[in-house]
């Protein structure tokens, strides 16, 4: 084999690994949410809990969560933000954006600071109530 066969054939093997990475590493959950694509409505099934007691939450994205009596989900926890966070969705995938709250949003227990894609089984952590995903429904 000549050395530009060889070069042209490492050449196709560097690029398809290349390529595969690119693949793999665009799989992440970091997305800026208002860059991703269109408005797709996803219903989320979260469930609530809070000092010691749990409840079920369904809401069409996007909406958000806080003290505030406006808010699509009410949380009554003193250590949540009156506008804290917000779930939303692209193309449908749904990200949760912190409001710029107090205390922070956490998404399994890492802090939230810019949107990040939310899956099924995530817990997203605000003030001392945990929100766990449990269903996502594109409608």
């Amino acid at each position: 084999m000549s050395s530009i066969a060889t070069l042209r054939v490492g050449t196709l093997e560097i690029t398809t690994a290349l390529a595969a990475v690119a693949l793999i590493g665009a799989r992440g959950r970091s997305r800026e949410a208002a860059g991703v694509g269109r408005l797709v409505p996803i219903q989320i099934r979260l469930r609530v809990d809070e000092r010691g007691a749990h409840r079920s939450h369904v809401g069409l994205a996007p909406f958000e969560v806080g003290r505030d009596s406006e808010s699509g989900l009410v949380l009554p926890d003193p250590e949540v933000s009156r506008r804290h966070a917000r779930l939303e969705s692209r193309d449908g995938i749904i990200f949760v954006r912190d409001l710029e709250s107090s205390n922070g949003t956490f998404l399994n227990g890492e802090r939230v600071r810019e949107p990040i894609e939310v899956r099924v089984g995530d817990e997203i952590d605000m003030g001392t109530t945990r929100l766990t995903v449990e269903d996502l429904k594109w409608t």
